[in-house]
């Protein structure tokens, strides 16, 4: 006898009527633990009804980013480059500027580095909102306060 297969995927639809939103706050929080975490809740991996094809991922709205915390040396070592287009244009900016200037940017790398690497992901990461200081203004999503 058969053994039926009871999987239950989810339509498009289905996943944004169901979509909600989520408070986490990075003071004091592992960059690295944290974007992992972010990066479930975007792809909708912390769901039972989870489809890999469809955006059944939730919102996140992160605060307080300027607290995030790195581990061991990478306070000192850690370096973010990207290249401005000119010839011999790279630029390398250090962690602690980084931190100073958008600390914001951090965590987005992070998570965006977490994510697949897929057009799918890109419309999930739209979907991720983080602020600098404790105050923001999704207000209107009534995110849910969530402690990871």
């Amino acid at each position: 006898m058969k053994k039926k297969n009871t999987t239950v995927l989810l339509t498009k639809e289905e996943a944004s009527s169901a979509r909600k939103w989520f408070l986490l706050d990075a003071s004091g929080k592992t960059l690295g633990r944290f974007a992992a975490e972010v990066a479930k809740v975007l792809r909708g991996k912390h769901k039972p009804g989870f489809t890999p094809s469809v955006d059944c991922g939730d919102g996140v709205v992160i605060i307080n980013a300027e607290k995030i915390a790195v581990t061991g040396a990478k306070d000192a070592q850690k370096i973010y480059r990207y290249h401005t287009g000119a010839m011999s244009g790279m630029r390398e900016v250090p962690y602690r500027t980084m931190l100073d200037r958008k600390p914001d940017y951090i965590i987005w790398h992070a998570v965006k580095g977490m994510m697949p690497k897929t057009r799918l992901a890109e419309a999930q990461m739209k979907k991720l909102r983080i602020y600098a200081g404790d105050k923001h203004d999704m207000k209107a999503q009534a995110p849910i306060p969530a402690s990871i």
